[in-house]
């Protein structure tokens, strides 16, 4: 069985910003999620999938 630490260490790999480290080498810790919520990897890749290879608008020659 997985730690409480490695569990959360293997969730914070999927949020790109939080590999960035700040003031004196810290890891960052994102706090505000009224406005916007940071996207996990998995969400990264299937925007990008969509815009890349199924975007288009309806009726209009697809």
């Amino acid at each position: 069985m997985q730690s409480a630490q490695t569990s959360f260490e293997n969730i914070r790999k999927d949020f790109p910003i939080l590999t960035r480290t700040v003031r004196e080498n810290k890891t960052l810790v994102y706090l505000d999620n009224a406005s916007t919520t940071q996207k996990p990897n998995q969400v990264i890749d299937a925007i990008n999938d969509y815009y890349r290879n199924h975007n288009a608008n309806i009726h209009r020659a697809v």
